[in-house]
Parts: C-alpha cells; sequence; structure tokens
C-alpha cells in the first residue's frame, strides 16, 4: 500500500510540472478506484497520456503487495515523443522503452 500513496504522490508532481509555451487541454480522463485495485487513464492535447492499472495480491497477508501495469508518453523538449510501459510489482519499476537502455545478457 505504501507504494501505492508513493506512486500517486509522484503522479501529481509530474501533472502539477509547468505547461511548456501553451496550455494543454485534457481530452479525456478516467479512472476507477476500488478496495483491491484502481485502473486510470488520460490524454491531454498536447500529446501526453498515460493509462495504468493495478490490482491487490495477496490481500490481508504478510505478502500483502500491489502489482501495477502500465504506460505513459510525453513529447520532450526535442519534439520526440516518447513512449514507457512499465511493470511494477514485488521485484520493482521494470520500464521498457525504445530509448531506454537495455541491461547486457549475463
Amino acid at each position: 500500500m505504501k507504494f501505492l500513496i508513493v506512486f500517486v504522490a509522484l503522479f501529481a508532481v509530474a501533472l502539477a510540472a509547468p505547461a511548456q509555451n501553451q496550455e494543454a487541454q485534457i481530452l479525456r480522463s478516467e479512472s476507477d478506484v476500488g478496495p483491491d485495485g484502481f485502473k486510470y487513464e488520460w490524454e491531454t492535447s498536447d500529446g501526453q497520456g498515460a493509462q495504468a492499472e493495478g490490482h491487490l495480491n495477496n490481500a490481508g497477508t504478510e505478502n500483502e503487495a500491489i502489482s501495477v501495469r502500465g504506460s505513459y508518453r510525453f513529447v520532450a523538449d526535442d519534439g520526440v515523443t516518447y513512449e514507457v510501459q512499465y511493470i511494477a510489482d514485488e521485484n520493482g519499476f521494470q520500464p521498457q522503452g525504445a530509448h531506454l537502455p537495455v541491461a547486457p545478457v549475463a
């Protein structure tokens, strides 16, 4: 549950970041939050967007953990749109994206 609180806090900080040259309009924003999980999706007129779905695993046990699968995209200062797909669970945050380096096979 601590992970969910940290995740939501970081998400709020990202949304509060100053706009570049224009005000982006929210094109779509949907969310559903329940006791055992959540789901959200949003998109803005400047090309940004995110979606994620999280579920509580092993509820009520010592091994209780939230598992999140999602993605986000943004337009960088160089005008390129970057997208990151990720899984965040008991194994940590695991991002994937064409622009991210990949560790060599051991």
